[in-house]
């Protein structure tokens, strides 16, 4: 599912990400520059990937940063979960913070052990750091 919307409702976006583990997505109107960047988002949601507008999930994780499982993570683990959430490989994460891959997959199993996510066939660590990130949140 791929929310197109002109504001972040937090509410939504919550319910939206603690709905499931893939494929998912919420993307602000205004902030589309052009169709390549919306067809690679339709695209990753539909591979069972996230797309996440940065201002979603600034504001998300803003909303309560000193609440929970956010507390125990570090400013960059902080970045890398918001990239991640983006849908960003490891790759892209080290790019854009200009740091190695190794550190970028450091911030990563820090995140996990963290959120207390253990390895699995069957489940998408990437994907589950967020969605249960943003699931420990109250309700307004």
């Amino acid at each position: 599912m791929l929310v197109l919307s002109q504001y972040v409702e937090q509410l939504y976006a919550r319910e939206l990400l603690t709905g499931g583990t893939g494929g998912i997505g919420y993307l602000l109107k205004d902030r589309v520059l052009n169709g390549a960047q919306f067809a690679d988002a339709v695209r990753r949601v539909a591979g069972g990937g996230t797309a996440l507008d940065p201002e979603v999930i600034a504001q998300l994780l803003d909303r309560n940063s000193a609440d929970g499982a956010l507390a125990t993570l570090s400013p960059r683990e902080r970045e890398v979960l918001g990239l991640m959430a983006e849908g960003r490989s490891n790759v892209a994460i080290a790019q854009r913070l200009v740091i190695t891959e190794r550190a970028v997959a450091k911030h990563t199993a820090s995140i996990f052990m963290r959120l207390g996510l253990q390895p699995s066939d069957d489940d998408n660590r990437r994907v589950l750091a967020v969605v249960t990130y943003l699931s420990r949140w109250p309700s307004r």
